[in-house]
């Protein structure tokens, strides 16, 4: 049942990136099917699954992607309410797709809750929706290129993206967007090192446990810190604040989804 409901999400995503773009009604209303189809497959791999108790979840790299991106397709149905943003849509469909499909073939390892600290959970929460968050900063930061690139090429060339591009909104909303998303993402990624401190601590004696999420986690934050202060009192704008989203995006993604990744696709461990 949960792997159906993940390939029906998959199918209606993929439908969803190659409709027209007159058909915005009709996206509208997939998009939101599969958002639904998604959340449920994801919760029911999650914490559904057969044999699953109630004291314990399956989570891995795959479950942390699939739940991103699950967040980042409602936050592009939001926005795209107020703002035209069908390139974002041509961007995230497909990488949804891809993240249910993973968590299809890695569903990752089961985790015991029972001698977990209550701010377990909290710490997965608050740590998925910065993910979530900064990903959509991320796909606003390869947008934002396209445009530019896009509009100093000065060319009336007919692509997949192109049209999409050519609707989107002045760079200057775009990149008023792409500062209100990294933002929030920072305040969340802000909370979570502070939940992972505590958790840390609680857990394993220690304010923090200096592995390689925690290494990631913490460059990360201190790209996307200095970004919001370069960008406060320097002005940092156009390809230098791309150029720090994107590495910011790219370390955080090796924190927790990278490193899974190595565990359980290339050395076949559990959770660790």
């Amino acid at each position: 049942m949960q792997t159906s409901l993940l390939f029906a999400a998959i199918a209606l995503y993929l439908l969803c990136a190659v409709l027209p773009s007159r058909r915005a009604v009709l996206i509208s209303g997939l998009t939101a099917a599969a958002w639904l189809l998604h959340g449920a497959g994801l919760w029911s791999e999650v914490a559904g699954f057969p044999g699953t108790s109630a004291g314990s979840i399956r989570i891995g790299f795959a479950a942390m992607l699939s739940s991103a991106l699950w967040v980042s397709v409602a936050a592009y149905w939001i926005e795209n309410q107020n703002f035209s943003l069908d390139g974002m849509r041509r961007l995230v469909m497909p990488n949804a797709a891809l993240a249910a499909a993973l968590q299809v073939g890695f569903p990752g390892s089961v985790i015991p809750l029972e001698d977990k600290s209550p701010l377990f959970g909290w710490h997965i929460a608050i740590a998925t929706l910065a993910y979530s968050t900064l990903t959509v900063a991320a796909f606003h930061a390869v947008l934002m290129a396209l445009q530019e690139k896009r509009l100093h090429a000065g060319t009336d060339s007919k692509s997949f993206m192109s049209g999409a591009l050519d609707r989107l909104p002045a760079l200057l909303t775009m990149e008023k967007l792409l500062f209100r998303m990294i933002g929030i993402g920072f305040a969340l990624l802000s909370l979570t090192v502070l939940s992972g401190i505590v958790f840390s601590e609680q857990l394993f004696g220690q304010a923090l446990k200096w592995d390689h999420k925690s290494v990631f986690t913490l460059m990360s934050w201190v790209l996307f810190a200095s970004l919001l202060a370069g960008r406060r009192f320097r002005g940092w704008r156009g390809k230098t604040a791309l150029s720090f989203t994107l590495a910011g995006f790219a370390t955080l993604l090796l924190a927790y989804v990278g490193s899974r990744f190595v565990f359980e696709v290339v050395l076949h461990k559990g959770w660790a």
